[in-house]
């Protein structure tokens, strides 16, 4: 009997670990938005999938047309993204109102991330791990926005780490 109960409970457990993925993919895919990322001229360069995770949102952006350098790449407060010069998207995403930059003890704005790195063929992928935010936070108020600046961030001016004018951005959608 010992041996029969001991088969079911092994059949069950295996059972349930072959179940489980059905039940819990659609929810993780729910858990997702993304951001289609275009330049002045409405051209698209990238995008930014953005994933909920227990320590925050994981951003995995491929971009595909991005001038080479060093560029900013930071979450603005407002879900608009008006060329050429994308002021619409309003300053960077910060709920707590922290100072900016990574390096300001009295920082960071929420939607301070670390600055890429684009080589010559204007082609990047990348996965950033955002702590300070949740998903359901970027889409309070009048949304958020991907914007990519012409320079990098310096970590430390406040407001907006001296990271020169936009030259991408993508309305954060659902």
């Amino acid at each position: 009997m010992t041996n029969t109960l001991s088969r079911l409970a092994a059949r069950a457990a295996v059972m349930t670990a072959l179940c489980a993925p059905a039940f819990v993919t659609p929810a993780l895919a729910a858990d997702t938005a993304k951001a289609v990322l275009q330049d002045p001229d409405g051209k698209e360069v990238g995008t930014v999938t953005l994933t909920a995770v227990p320590s925050g949102v994981l951003l995995d952006a491929d971009l595909t047309a991005v001038p080479e350098g060093t560029h900013a790449f930071h979450i603005h407060e407002t879900g608009k993204c008006e060329a050429p010069d994308f002021k619409s998207a309003g300053g960077h995403f910060n709920p707590e109102e922290d100072e900016h930059g990574l390096k300001n003890s009295a920082g960071p704005h929420a939607g301070d991330m670390p600055n890429i790195h684009v080589p010559e063929n204007g082609k990047l992928h990348i996965e950033v791990l955002n702590q300070m935010v949740s998903l359901p936070g970027l889409f309070t108020g009048d949304g958020t926005a991907i914007v990519l600046h012409e320079k990098g961030d310096d970590y430390v001016s406040d407001p907006a780490g001296d990271a020169g004018p936009r030259i991408a951005c993508g309305v954060i959608t659902k």
